[in-house]
């Protein structure tokens, strides 16, 4: 008999719980409700919502949309998709995470009260084409760099000022190298002033995930192939248990692998929903 354990931490997070919930109070008023984007990067959900009405489009779509009700989603936009919703008569439900408006707010801050002939260096630790980045780099008319490693960051003029700012669910040990080689390099004219600006709650999730994935002889980690925080949990998992494997949907679960373990932990990422690691629970227990 398997003894199955779900990770208690594992999960939506905040941002993604609330844009859930909004999506289906909106949802249940019976009118149509369009999202930018799949609400989140699980094809599982995005399918869940789907069935409930939720139409997604893409960036070109909503372009040409007019006087409709459109959800933005935890990620965030740039300033130019509200523009887009006023000239076409758009409703705007707007559910960009807290933590993500407040980290706009200060970029765009930042951008605004840099005059124009400053050569100042606004740089985001996030993955390109990211829908959060996409939104962070809007608010500074396309022109922060963005760095997706900490190779990366010999790109940068060390002789002129730079502010760096991170993607909410990057790497916190990461970003805490790419702020060290920053400050060995930068020229003595030159400031640097950097803003941790990863959520702790998924950062936190990193040495928990750890404990929870050492603890197992076998780790499914359930998470969309979409999900940048689920690439660099999986990883964690990896690292401390090499038994560790990436699973979509529980039809990916390799029965073989289940004759090999007595104790089988189920994890996944913050786009990850509690109802589709119960449902991997169900199928490991009828085995």
């Amino acid at each position: 008999m398997h003894h199955v354990e779900i990770d208690e931490g594992s999960g939506f997070c905040f941002g993604v719980t609330t844009a859930i919930r909004k999506a289906e109070e909106e949802l249940a008023k019976g009118e149509p409700l369009y999202c930018l984007g799949d609400i989140v990067h699980n094809g599982q959900e995005c399918e869940r919502l789907k069935q409930l009405g939720l139409i997604t489009i893409n960036h070109d779509e909503f372009a040409r949309l007019k006087n409709a009700k459109v959800l933005l989603r935890a990620h965030g936009e740039p300033p130019q998709t509200y523009e887009t919703a006023r000239l076409n008569n758009i409703e705007i439900i707007d559910a960009t995470c807290p933590v993500v408006l407040r980290l706009q707010k200060r970029i765009k801050q930042e951008f605004d009260s840099t005059p124009a002939d400053t050569e100042k260096q606004i740089v985001i630790y996030g993955k390109n084409g990211h829908a959060e980045v996409l939104g962070l780099v809007g608010q500074t008319n396309g022109k922060a760099i963005v760095i997706e490693k900490l190779e990366e960051v010999t790109r940068l003029d060390f002789t002129k000022d730079i502010r760096l700012y991170s993607q909410t669910t990057k790497s916190l040990d990461e970003f805490r190298q790419i702020v060290s080689y920053i400050e060995a390099h930068i020229a003595p004219q030159a400031s640097f002033q950097y803003f941790d600006t990863i959520c702790r709650q998924v950062a936190n999730r990193m040495p928990n995930i750890r404990e929870f994935a050492a603890s197992h002889d076998l780790v499914f980690f359930v998470c969309g192939h979409k999900s940048s925080n689920g690439k660099i949990l999986f990883q964690e998992c990896r690292k401390v248990n090499p038994n560790t494997w990436q699973i979509d949907r529980p039809e990916e679960i390799n029965k073989e692998l289940l004759r090999q373990a007595r104790s089988i932990g189920i994890c996944g990422a913050t786009s990850t929903p509690k109802w589709l690691m119960e449902a991997c629970r169900k199928v490991i227990m009828e085995d």
